[in-house]
């Protein structure tokens, strides 16, 4: 887990603020094919990747409760699983350490499914009227669809911001010098 310093903290707030206000404003009433992206996952999935487990998962319970404020839907349902996202996002960075460029993209893919099944779910179990019909799901998979397709430009707009705050983090640092052509850490001994 990366240290949590307070420029970092200052990033990830502001950033909490402007997706949830870009999310509900606008993002949210542009259609395409039956269905509008949802920047929310995305945006905690890919601070999940850059940040670790522990800053996903407090930045997902963040973004959710603010949506949910905003909205004025019931409280906890979205903070709870962008929760489960930005862990996610989170340890499979912490433990993995994926480099590859479909990364996000399937990062954001499965978080993306993990908010609107969960929340989803997460109605169905309380009994809120909600409509469940073929054309539900129909939606769903076209959000994360289209989730998938903006997820790259998504992370790299957010690695750009949070960039100038995060600290180095030295296991990328060994890899990178060995892959490269540098010493493995091997034979230097």
């Amino acid at each position: 887990m990366l240290g949590l310093t307070p420029q970092l903290a200052l990033r990830l707030a502001v950033l909490c603020v402007l997706v949830v206000v870009l999310q509900v404003s606008a993002v949210s009433q542009v259609v395409i094919f039956g269905a509008s992206a949802d920047l929310t996952p995305l945006v905690v999935a890919a601070v999940g990747l850059l940040c670790g487990s522990l800053p996903g998962a407090i930045f997902g319970f963040c973004v959710g409760f603010l949506f949910d404020a905003a909205l004025v839907q019931t409280m906890g349902l979205t903070s709870f699983t962008c929760i489960v996202a930005g862990y996610g996002a989170g340890r499979l960075r912490e433990l993995r350490d994926p480099q590859a460029v479909v990364v996000p993209m399937i990062v954001g893919a499965v978080a993306t499914a993990i908010t609107t099944f969960g929340y989803g779910l997460l109605n169905f179990m309380l009994g809120i009227d909600a409509p469940v019909s073929f054309l539900l799901l129909r939606v769903i998979l076209a959000t994360i669809v289209l989730n998938a397709i903006i997820a790259l430009p998504v992370f790299a707009l957010v690695r750009r911001w949070l960039a100038p705050a995060l600290p180095d983090d030295p296991r990328r640092r060994r890899r990178r010098a060995y892959t490269t052509g540098g010493l493995s850490p091997l034979s230097r001994a």
